[in-house]
């Protein structure tokens, strides 16, 4: 490489250099900033490289380099608060958040617990409602190989994102369509009125035990998961109906910023479950250890909201998404 003006050089260049600096410096960034960090080290990189090579200059590398050493110690700590943040959403923002509508998706879980069981009564005792929904052969078939083999016809892996999809999709529905109340009802209804007919249909078969031991391992998370969901978006329903003290547009603000936290958190507590109904439901575990597994799940879900969550709360955490906006402001050393 030919040589070059290094002084001419030093003109052209110095300003970034200079706002490398001021973005090291800077102790708290936005995520912009941040991006621009990134940017501007990969410029002065480049800088550093030709100096070296055309224009060889102690002072100038030694003041580079050294520039250099510190964005990349302020990148790093970047990264590693990105982290501690995300510990601190799953350790404090989510669980505070489940814990403080608990309430709502509580008594969602029971309605429709409640419901489920009333409609599967019902039905057993009224098989003639089968026949205006199933043909013999297709209650045949569902009964002798289709509920079953559901569990184990695809790879598990396919199977578990396929489930992992579906699930977020109905999750996230239930907390979108909240706003509006209604749906949400008719949306669960759907959801529970399927499996109080199957449900039905195989103990009319003697086949309960078999359905219970598919459902449970990974039903009591997830459908868990679901009336979360479900909870959270009639609450988001309620905060304009009974805004409180605080105006509607404000208690709807709010109750959309903890929707927001609960519908980021499910994504990783369908996860666990859809993982279960890929790898545990169908394996050639006895029956009481697969439904073992699924009760374990489900009492560790509790726990991380009765425990973690109450702690959280007691700290004064509130689960409001805008709590964990300060990750987008990086505090770093200068």
């Amino acid at each position: 490489m030919p040589r070059i003006d290094l002084d001419a050089y030093v003109m052209a260049h110095h300003h970034e250099w200079q706002r490398l600096e001021e973005l090291v410096r800077t102790r708290r960034r936005t995520g912009a900033q941040a991006d621009e960090l990134v940017d501007r080290y990969q410029q002065v990189a480049t800088h550093l490289s030709v100096v070296r090579t055309a224009a060889p200059d102690g002072e100038l590398v030694a003041h580079l380099s050294s520039l250099l050493s510190r964005a990349r110690v302020a990148m790093l700590g970047a990264r590693v608060l990105h982290w501690r943040a995300a510990g601190r959403f799953f350790t404090e923002q989510f669980p505070a958040a489940l814990y403080r509508m608990r309430w709502w998706w509580l008594g969602c879980l029971a309605g429709n617990v409640l419901v489920t069981a009333v409609m599967m009564w019902w039905l057993v005792g009224n098989p003639t409602v089968e026949q205006t929904l199933m043909s013999p052969g297709e209650v045949d078939q569902l009964v002798n190989n289709d509920f079953e083999s559901y569990y184990s016809e695809n790879a598990a892996s396919a199977f578990a994102t396929r489930v992992w999809i579906n699930n977020a999709w109905v999750s996230g529905l239930a907390i979108a369509l909240g706003i509006l109340g209604l749906p949400v009802i008719w949306l669960l209804f759907q959801n529970i009125a399927n499996l109080a007919i199957i449900g039905s249909i195989m103990t009319r078969a003697d086949r309960a035990d078999l359905f219970w031991g598919l459902i449970l391992p990974h039903g009591l998370l997830e459908l868990t998961a679901v009336f979360v969901a479900g909870g959270v978006g009639l609450r988001l329903f309620w905060s304009w109906v009974e805004p409180g003290d605080r105006s509607r547009p404000a208690a709807l603000a709010r109750a959309g910023r903890m929707a927001i936290t609960v519908a980021l958190g499910l994504v990783a507590v369908l996860a666990v479950s859809g993982v279960i109904e890929a790898f545990v439901t169908p394996s050639p575990l006895p029956t009481w250890a697969r439904v073992g597994i699924g009760i374990l799940a489900e009492l560790v879900f509790l726990a991380y909201v009765f425990v973690l969550g109450r702690r959280a709360v007691v700290r004064g955490i509130t689960g409001d998404v805008a709590e964990s906006l300060l990750e987008d402001r990086v505090a770093t050393q200068s």
